[in-house]
């Protein structure tokens, strides 16, 4: 019998999971796929990126909303380290809300949007605000749906380049997950220094090996009741760590309360909400320095011993793998296979439905019930 993430596949679609255990299993193969579009595509892409990003002038802003503003978040500062460009990643959200803070009609920017569905009112609403406020905009999409109306209303504009994910990453499932890793490492690829693309492969191969051995011992910690979950990780693992802790609470319908820190802004009020039925979960980092200041936290919460399990994935951690010392936005998508593997099984252990853990419509797959207002109405 075929068995996917410790169930079988009938028991997955009889607990309406398996659209869900598939994208979290498939991501490997996602990655492999992707670096095969990078490579026909890398030439067409220089051409409309050009020498933008060696701009000191030029402003970049990744956006998306939810998993997709994380997307940028876990990318940003590696981007921005490697480049001239003034490279910033603001949420779709506080975009909308609060645009005059991060644009200038007259500074030449590149708008990079994460979108699986590419049907959110916010994506759709934060390109057109650019189009109007800052004259001669582009815009980079990075989109997982070539139907969506994102993709659409950019297909013939020479100012837009469309990069669809490979065919599998726009999910079925409510939560993100492929496509949350397909665009992240697109990003790196795309907008990063390091072009050689052969660093998918390696990732897609620690991730098969990561999801063979991680399989059971993630499992096995799913089945363990839990009312508080925190994940903590530092630099760019701070955003993955926001990640982490949305999948928890999406997957479980809110019944398990996460929460997100770096180790050394845990102690300064957060780490109060750990009680004996919290478990912690540390990100480790590639750093040697952050990993000091990561030693020292998990040693003072061992010493706590108030948490139900404190457990650390990552470089040198509980649940590792065997990978070079790449930036933690790199390893990042890694590292997220734990994550979305134990929302997934806490969500079963609630008996709930993971493809759809809100079957009342209380909150959905693609937001709805936004109403977009004009910049110039206030």
């Amino acid at each position: 019998m075929t068995t996917l993430l410790q169930r079988d596949i009938q028991t997955w679609r009889d607990i309406g999971g398996l659209h869900t255990a598939e994208e979290i299993a498939h991501q490997p193969a996602i990655w492999r796929a992707l670096a095969g579009i990078l490579r026909m595509e890398q030439a067409t892409l220089a051409a409309f990126l050009g020498d933008a990003l060696s701009n000191p002038q030029q402003r970049v802003i990744l956006t998306g909303a939810g998993s997709s503003a994380y997307v940028g978040e876990i990318v940003v500062d590696t981007l921005n380290a490697a480049w001239p460009a003034q490279i910033r990643a603001i949420a779709t959200t506080t975009l909308l809300t609060h645009h005059e803070l991060y644009l200038e009609a007259d500074a030449p920017t590149l708008l990079v949007s994460f979108a699986r569905s590419g049907d959110s009112p916010e994506s759709l609403a934060a390109v057109e605000l650019l189009r109007q406020v800052v004259p001669g905009a582009r815009f980079l999409n990075i989109t997982c749906n070539a139907d969506g109306k994102l993709a659409r209303q950019g297909a013939n504009d020479a100012n837009t380049y469309n990069l669809l994910m490979p065919e599998g990453s726009c999910d079925r499932g409510f939560a993100m997950t492929s496509s949350f890793s397909s665009m992240l490492l697109a990003a790196l690829s795309v907008l990063g220094k390091d072009t050689d693309l052969s660093r998918l492969d390696t990732l897609a191969q620690l991730g098969e090996h990561a999801l063979h051995d991680w399989s059971a011992p993630v499992a096995d910690l799913g089945s363990t009741p839990v009312r508080r979950v925190v994940y903590l990780g530092s630099g760019p693992l701070e955003a993955l760590a926001k990640e982490a802790a949305l999948k928890i609470l999406e997957l479980t319908g809110g019944r398990v309360m996460a929460m997100a820190n770096t180790p050394l802004g845990f102690r300064h009020g957060p780490k109060s909400a750990v009680t004996t039925e919290s478990l912690v979960i540390l990100l480790r980092s590639s750093k040697p320095l952050a990993r000091q200041y990561e030693d020292d936290l998990l040693k003072e919460l061992q010493r706590d011993s108030v948490a139900q399990t404190c457990l650390t994935v990552g470089i040198g951690g509980d649940l590792s793998a065997d990978a070079p010392a790449w930036p933690d936005a790199w390893l990042a998508p890694l590292w997220l296979l734990m994550a979305q593997q134990y929302a997934l099984h806490q969500s079963a252990l609630l008996q709930l439905r993971p493809d759809n853990p809100f079957a009342g419509g209380i909150v959905n797959r693609v937001v709805q019930g936004v109403t977009i207002y004009g910049h110039d109405q206030f």
